[in-house]
């Protein structure tokens, strides 16, 4: 049987130096990873799942003590006591990781291609031409339209989900024994996170690749894993085959968290409010380049294609579809993050969309951004009092320091989150616990309008309805509006008044959230909603 075994993990402890002392992340955690198995994490954000993960590949922080009693047993040996350059040969070869973050996991300098080539490249004796090759092919494995242009072309050009498939092509490149996913399919959606869930499994069946999910997402878990293990406060609270433990869980914490889902519906809306922000035929395009250096030609993307919308105070506006469908272009298009092509944007009866930078500046406290990704919108040399504070000061928000110090940690608290964190910085919390501080940073500034770029998709489903509160409490007393992008028709239907559903830069449908999500008109919706609702069927 232990031939079996891909890895045997015992008694993992970590902890981290932090002010004041140490913190205990993960308590003797154990588990077995048979090969062509796939075995799930499962718990809420700041639980230890993830640095159970990093503890495995040996890719924690300097300020992290792995526990003198931790075996890690891979190939007969305890990777725990490997140097480092014997775990070099492994990463990436015949260990393999998929981070929640693609932005921050890829170089931003550098090319998909080349990043792809040198993954092969370090650990396979081949050419770069060779490397190249392999890379369109990994890149058109994971599902990315047009490949050969894919390749030369940045991080910054591709939409979330599109990076989070990089990752995924990086981490499958060489066949490896052991894939760790932590949160593979945070960006995507619906439907391509069936197609990727998909793929993993396809190659872990042809290749015998052993899996360690970490998600808190329990419907892919319940689809997926043949083994749960789920972590509170760095213990192992309850383990065992995925049906069982769903079936019939036995610890409070496991029993909380199968019954944790989005849950309710959007504040009615009162009278006739007045519109916030409107758009009329919006269109962006952008001029791409396909081909060789010297052969290469010139072809525009029309990413958003003469759209329009109408948002009142106090509404939720959700706007849904596939990754690539233009839909955080349009978002961003609409607060003029990107540059429009044509269209005509107003925002509190004045029209903006022929302002400059100077000229947008007094509307920018007025109209906030939470951005999909919160490690790489959030500045790391900057601690939360300086993240949070800095919009304050820049705005003219607070008549003495006192003051703002006050309005950042009511902020915090109206977050979900401590007040006593100020002096603490981005990378010592965790995805969840990031997000949540981007979402503190915007209503600090108190706004009336903030555009919600997939705020919930890195939250675990008891955070997740935290936070739906969260914002349904502030839009009931500031009057708030929304702008909310998502892929998750369960948060959509518990948050949103209306939602517009987008394809390819067009709207397809829209109209009241019931409406579009209980009788969708058109085949797209209905693959959508298909996918959201009945993945686990």
């Amino acid at each position: 049987m232990t031939q079996n075994i891909a890895i045997q993990a015992n008694n993992i402890g970590v902890s981290f130096k932090v002010d004041g002392g140490m913190i205990e992340a993960v308590k003797d955690v154990s588990f077995t990873l048979h090969k062509g198995q796939t075995i799930a994490l499962v718990g809420e954000s700041g639980s230890g799942k993830s640095v159970t993960a990093r503890a495995i590949m040996k890719l924690l922080s300097k300020r992290a003590t792995v526990a003198a009693k931790t075996e890690i047993l891979y190939g007969g040996k305890n990777m725990a006591r490997l140097s480092d350059r014997e775990m070099r040969r492994l990463r990436g070869n015949r260990l393999t990781m998929i981070f929640q973050e693609p932005m921050s996991s890829l170089n931003p300098v550098y090319t998909i291609g080349t990043q792809l080539a040198e993954v092969l490249r370090i650990h396979q004796k081949i050419s770069k031409a060779d490397a190249l090759k392999r890379a369109v092919a990994l890149l058109a494995e994971v599902q990315i339209p047009d490949p050969e242009a894919r390749v030369r072309q940045y991080p910054h050009q591709l939409s979330g989900g599109q990076r989070q498939r990089v990752m995924i092509a990086m981490a499958l490149a060489n066949n490896p024994d052991v894939l760790i996913a932590d949160e593979p399919t945070t960006a995507l959606d619906v439907t391509v996170q069936a197609e990727i869930l998909n793929l993993i499994k396809a190659l872990q069946q042809k290749n015998g690749m052993a899996v360690i999910l970490i998600t808190h997402d329990l419907t892919v878990v319940r689809q997926f894993a043949d083994h749960v293990y789920v972590m509170q406060h760095g213990l192992v609270r309850e383990e065992g085959p995925t049906e069982t433990v769903f079936s019939d869980p036995q610890h409070p914490y496991t029993r909380r968290l199968l019954s944790s889902e989005p849950k309710g519906s959007a504040n009615p809306l009162e009278g006739n409010p007045e519109t916030v922000l409107a758009g009329r035929n919006i269109r962006v395009t952008y001029h791409l380049r396909k081909g060789g250096a010297f052969r290469g030609t010139m072809y525009d993307l029309q990413a958003v294609d003469g759209l329009s919308l109408n948002l009142k105070r106090g509404e939720t506006l959700g706007l849904v579809g596939e990754s690539g469908s233009g839909k955080t272009t349009f978002g961003q298009a609409l607060l003029r993050l990107n540059k429009l092509t044509a269209g005509e944007v107003d925002f509190l009866g004045h029209r903006i969309d022929s302002l400059d930078r100077q000229g947008m500046k007094p509307f920018r406290q007025r109209m906030q951004i939470v951005f999909q990704d919160p490690f790489s919108s959030l500045n790391p040399r900057m601690s939360v009092r300086q993240l949070i504070e800095e919009g304050l000061i820049v705005n003219g928000i607070g008549k003495t320091r006192a003051d703002r110090i006050e309005r950042v940690k009511q902020a915090l608290r109206d977050a979900g989150l401590p007040d006593t964190i100020l002096s603490r910085f981005p990378h010592e919390f965790s995805g969840g616990q990031r997000q949540r501080l981007a979402i503190a940073r915007a209503i600090a500034l108190e706004p009336e309008f903030i555009l919600l770029d997939e705020p919930t998709s890195a939250l675990d489903l008891s955070v997740q309805a935290q936070i739906i509160e969260l914002l349904r409490k502030l839009q009931r007393d500031k009057g708030l509006s929304y702008l909310f992008i998502s892929h998750d028709l369960k948060v959509v239907r518990a948050l949103c008044h209306r939602v517009i559903v987008m394809q390819q830069g067009q709207i397809v449908e829209q109209g009241p959230v019931a409406d579009v999500l209980e009788n969708p008109q058109t085949a797209y919706t209905r693959r959508l909603v298909r996918a959201a609702f009945e993945i686990a069927t």
